[in-house]
């Protein structure tokens, strides 16, 4: 754990996809179709560059659209039976992710601070609340937010400026929680606290600015909070 902490923030901002959802399964699920299970990584990575490249010309794709779009293009290639078919299950299997272990208490731990909890996503606020609600946790956050209703996506600032506006707090007052290194950069230059869950042992990227808190699970975090 690392930490350079100032007072308990008022209000924390999950990232969803990675962060709280548990992608490791999709890997069984290209398995299944043929496909190699480390495409699973590499077609969420594409997704991501293209949304990032549509976002930094002021477009706000719709997440789902692009995910099945870039799913397509990935699996194409491999000549499946049906691609179509393939696209779908793997969409299915998305919106019905496990949760990490850690979420199971750490959230619980953080909502016992009396800490608002708000989620903010570049997916559907529908795939939060099917997460949440399958595994018990909905009723511990307040809202359930998505840059579908935002300007742009995460990590523009304008995301994050959304979810401050709707919840009414300076940036300040709000602690960004993600597992993605260019999460964490997007909501500090926006003027958010950050904290990154590094459950893997990677280095942080230098690139990046650092985040406020590192720490391995989100039950530590309600630790280094609790402590406060």
């Amino acid at each position: 754990m690392s930490t350079e902490i100032r007072p308990r923030p008022g209000l924390v901002v999950f990232d969803v996809n990675e962060t709280l959802s548990d992608m490791s399964g999709l890997q069984q699920t290209f398995a299944d179709l043929g496909a190699p299970p480390a495409l699973a990584g590499m077609w969420f990575a594409s997704l991501l560059r293209d949304g990032f490249a549509l976002t930094v010309t002021g477009v706000n794709p719709d997440f789902a659209d692009l995910a099945a779009t870039s799913l397509a293009t990935v699996l194409r290639p491999l000549q499946l039976d049906d691609v179509d078919l393939a696209v779908d299950r793997v969409m299915a299997a998305f919106a019905t992710l496990p949760v990490h272990p850690d979420v199971l208490t750490g959230i619980p731990a953080l909502a016992a601070l009396e800490i608002r909890l708000v989620t903010l996503s570049n997916g559907s606020t529908a795939v939060a609340e099917g997460l949440l609600h399958r595994n018990g946790l909905t009723t511990t956050f307040e809202r359930l937010l998505s840059v579908q209703a935002a300007p742009l996506w995460k990590p523009a600032g304008a995301a994050y400026q959304y979810a401050l506006d709707v919840c009414g707090v300076a940036a300040d007052e709000a602690m960004l929680v993600a597992v993605h290194p260019w999460d964490i950069h997007g909501a500090h230059h926006a003027g958010l606290r950050t904290a990154f869950i590094n459950r893997t042992g990677a280095t942080y990227p230098s690139c990046f600015a650092r985040p406020e808190v590192e720490v391995t699970s989100l039950l530590e975090l309600a630790e280094v909070l609790g402590e406060l």
